[in-house]
């Protein structure tokens, strides 16, 4: 006997949902939560409130890994090399037909974290130049329409997910030298921009209220973001300088509750505080909040946030975040690494270590060498 194939109305299949659901809650079930994995130990939080939990576990998570990768890796000259060498916009986005990460591979990044011992990576998803390494419909300038052909935030996303690792996606929120509306020098702060000697063509951003149009780039591409991979442990904005000299230009509030809605579990970072309702503090380095006359509002900030917990970031290049070729051989040693987590430790801070992978995207063997070692003296 052949079964007949039945097609549901849209309005009956609605009343069959509805009764199914209600039969689990009088039957007391609940629905089932998917908790992400390497939230696992804290399911039952996670249940009453996904966010909490998060924090909970960010602040046992104590080591993590920080990923600093782009087209300006195969300059080999750190991450700010279009705005310290004056790179005209058309001649550094020549850059990505040679962008093959041919060597990126998730695998290796996440098992070289947990042989550091580290619970989490955050990764460049856009840094300054605008070039982004997730699957995007707002920019053509990202990893799928270069020769990688690839969703580099996608594959890790994965990885992590199967590994137990929380992702937090690095976003540059207060910078963007490629998007034709990001604001001028002359409306924002000096690093805004280039300081080209000639007119770019590809700027056209005239009048302050151009910058709305950057601002509705941006929330699509976190909606993106947060939508597409949406386990990832949070959103970790920067630069913040860029905020703070034009703090009137940036709708935090706005752009904070729209991540909020997204998703209920995600934590918020964006360096020190840009409104005090961030989820923890990330200062670089030191640890210290950045002061000064041009830092007003960041002290502030860092008074409404001094109390929460906290992350340093730091590198394993001697400064650059980004590959610079000319510190090859002189990254940090597993004694100073080892330094630098007990400095943490003694801050009750996490520490974010960074690795620039190379122009295809692996990692340096030195690092690598490094955090294995390091791993071995933590156990």
């Amino acid at each position: 006997m052949h079964s007949k194939n039945l097609t549901l109305k849209p309005s009956l299949l609605s009343l069959i949902l509805v009764l199914s659901l209600g039969s689990l809650v009088l039957s007391g079930c609940q629905p089932k939560v998917e908790v992400p994995s390497y939230l696992h130990d804290y399911s039952e939080q996670y249940v009453d409130s996904p966010r909490a939990a998060n924090l909970a576990w960010f602040q046992e998570a104590e080591f993590g890994l920080f990923l600093h990768y782009g087209l300006y890796a195969q300059l080999g000259m750190g991450e700010w090399v279009q705005l310290r060498q004056k790179i005209p916009v058309a001649e550094y986005a020549q850059l990505v037909d040679s962008f093959t990460a041919a060597t990126f591979s998730p695998e290796q990044i996440t098992e070289t974290a947990i042989s550091a011992g580290m619970k989490y990576i955050t990764i460049t998803s856009k840094h300054h130049d605008g070039f982004c390494l997730f699957k995007t419909n707002a920019t053509d300038f990202n990893s799928i329409n270069s020769p990688a052909g690839r969703d580099l935030i996608g594959e890790l996303y994965e990885a992590c997910e199967q590994k137990g690792l929380g992702l937090f996606l690095y976003y540059s929120y207060g910078a963007d030298w490629k998007h034709p509306y990001f604001m001028s020098r002359e409306d924002g702060w000096n690093n805004a921009r280039p300081a080209y000697p000639e007119p770019q063509p590809e700027y056209k951003y005239e009048k302050p209220a151009d910058f709305q149009i950057y601002i509705d780039f941006v929330h699509q591409q976190l909606t993106e973001l947060l939508t597409q991979y949406p386990n990832i442990a949070g959103i970790w904005f920067d630069p913040i300088m860029g905020v703070y000299a034009s703090h009137d230009k940036f709708p935090i509030d706005s752009t904070y509750a729209l991540v909020r809605s997204l998703s209920p579990h995600a934590l918020i970072s964006f360096k020190q505080g840009a409104n005090g309702d961030e989820d923890f503090m990330a200062p670089e380095r030191s640890g210290k909040a950045r002061v000064g006359k041009q830092f007003e509002i960041s002290k502030i900030v860092y008074d409404k946030n001094k109390n929460k917990p906290r992350e340093i970031c730091t590198t394993l290049q001697p400064h650059a975040w980004g590959y610079n070729k000319s510190d090859d051989g002189k990254h940090r040693t597993p004694d100073e690494v080892m330094k630098m987590l007990a400095d943490a430790k003694a801050l009750n801070a996490n520490l974010l270590l960074n690795i620039g992978p190379l122009p295809d995207g692996a990692l340096p063997e030195e690092d690598i060498k490094t955090l294995i070692e390091v791993g071995k003296r933590r156990k």
